[in-house]
């Protein structure tokens, strides 16, 4: 049995919901069917938010049924292979599907079994994550609950979901050790696997004397491999020595490595690195025309953020259409991101640059600098853009 829809979207996350309301609200729209498993969407940008305490996690929930666009279609299922010679997929319950167009927005996996010892520590004995719904809470707990030691954060080896969030639940822990009287019996350190604590220069040198005046150390280089939760201890790979090291935690915040799905990376659609291979302007994939990807699971070489979705998504409509409309697809993405990235409970530095790292500030202001007016923007001001305008495709 096999059904036959004029764009397929794979993936009802944020770029899939964002680019099926944009095509729908088109002139003429196309006959769009969105492919998700899922019947919750999640708000995870505020994940930070909830591991600190400030919210809690039910506000970043909703039913994803209420997301999906009028007049289009919702297979809840996923996908077990692509087919694109034949312009056809095939889901995991066997259902074959063809589509004229296809989008892939299947968003990044999370891979918590690479590093050995963390699913059966997760959510315990000070082990904590704030990048599941499963598992933020207890980043709060952990917080709450510190009474002195070692405190680790870490970032893997691997792209990952906003990469500014492993240190912003970092600045926020910090915080809340000083609220809390422990902060003189603390030791904060940054475990990246990266050799720096941001790549545009000019937040890199504001991040920096965050944590130098916060008395934050630093181990670049250092990627978790492994939690021995009996002896709480996180086992890293210097990875310019090539060896092993070994840290004692009271707590330790784990973000876990990450990459394509493997329905993605194991099909035709990937690029050597697995990611779905698309032109970095235009968003259409290299080899088949009439595919097109955007979001985490693409091969974009920009940070994996929603704020770089909201940018992707009216680009990669307009090209579908133009191409659908026998037009040549002349949009084109820069590279555009943005991250928020919270210091303090109160304070944020926003962050929004190009593919060449270059600043493109919206305000008429020095964005390197913390303050409030930013926090309240990522608190309260973008999530209502998101819930409100970009997934119902009006920004």
């Amino acid at each position: 049995m096999s059904k036959k829809f004029e764009v397929v979207i794979v993936g009802g996350g944020t770029a899939g919901l964002s680019v099926a309301a944009r095509l729908r609200n088109a002139p003429n729209p196309p006959e769009v069917a969105i492919i998700e498993p899922s019947d919750k969407h999640y708000y995870q940008p505020l994940w930070t938010l909830v591991g600190a305490g400030v919210f809690p996690r039910e506000i970043t929930e909703r039913e994803e049924a209420d997301y999906i666009p009028a007049g289009a279609t919702w297979i809840r299922d996923a996908v077990a292979s692509f087919d694109p010679e034949q312009n056809a997929l095939t889901t995991k319950k066997g259902e074959v599907i063809q589509y004229d167009y296809l989008v892939v927005a299947a968003g990044i996996q999370l891979n918590w079994d690479k590093i050995d010892g963390l699913k059966e520590a997760l959510g315990k004995n000070g082990v904590c994550s704030n990048y599941s719904y499963a598992t933020v809470e207890s980043t709060w707990e952990t917080i709450r609950g510190f009474k002195g030691g070692k405190a680790l954060f870490t970032f893997p080896a691997t792209p990952i979901k906003c990469a500014g969030a492993p240190q912003k639940i970092m600045y926020l822990a910090e915080h809340a050790f000083r609220r809390q009287g422990v902060r003189a019996d603390s030791e904060l350190v940054y475990c990246c696997a990266g050799p720096r604590i941001f790549g545009v220069a000019k937040y890199r040198d504001a991040l920096e004397k965050v944590v130098a005046d916060r008395d934050i150390k630093t181990a670049f280089r250092h990627n978790l491999e492994a939690i021995r939760a009996d002896k709480k201890q996180a086992v890293f790979r210097d990875l310019d020595k090539d060896e092993q090291v070994v840290m004692d935690y009271e707590m330790i915040h784990v973000t876990p490595p990450q990459g394509a799905p493997a329905f993605i990376a194991q099909s035709k659609l990937a690029s050597e690195a697995g990611w779905v291979e698309v032109d970095k302007h235009s968003l259409q994939h290299v080899r088949y025309k009439n595919v097109f990807s955007l979001g985490d699971c693409s091969s974009l070489p920009c940070s994996k953020t929603g704020a770089a979705i909201r940018k992707q998504s009216p680009v990669m409509v307009q090209n579908l259409l133009a191409v659908r409309a026998h037009k040549a697809a002349n949009a084109s993405y820069d590279g555009y991101a943005s991250c928020p990235l919270i210091t303090g409970y109160g304070t944020c530095i926003l962050a929004e640059f190009n593919y060449d790292g270059e600043p493109t500030e919206t305000f008429d202001f020095n964005q390197a600098e913390e303050r409030y007016s930013m926090y309240a923007l990522k608190a309260y001001a973008l999530p209502k853009i998101y819930w409100h305008g970009m997934l119902r495709g009006r920004m």
